[in-house]
């Protein structure tokens, strides 16, 4: 009879010491899983950070590039309106002088004779 209550005290100390490391395994685990899944949420949030840094980095970028392309196209048109503003004045010019060398009668007037 002593073997058989020894058998059941070895055999239900094994059950207990395995239920002792699988409950310290399964802790384990979960310790192991839950961090795993922190770790994955704070990776989430910088890659998120780093989106947002570059979104904005970007932008920026893109303003920069379109003044720099509204400037090359003022600048374009400031020398399209600088020929034609200096077109019109050398016409201008000329006109005068043209006006300029005549006389203001004409020479068949009244008061001119």
């Amino acid at each position: 009879m002593k073997t058989h209550l020894t058998k059941l005290q070895t055999m239900l100390a094994g059950v207990i010491e395995k239920a002792k490391v699988r409950k310290g395994l399964l802790s384990i685990l979960g310790i192991f899983f839950v961090l795993q899944v922190y770790f994955v949420r704070e990776l989430l949030a910088a890659e998120l950070l780093f989106v947002m840094g570059f979104a904005v980095l970007m932008v920026l970028g893109g303003v920069i590039y379109l003044v720099g392309a509204i400037g090359e196209r003022g600048l374009d048109w400031m020398t399209t309106g600088v020929t034609f503003s200096a077109a019109i004045a050398r016409r201008s010019y000329a006109g005068l002088e043209e006006l300029s060398r005549k006389p203001f009668r004409h020479p068949r007037s009244e008061s001119a004779q």
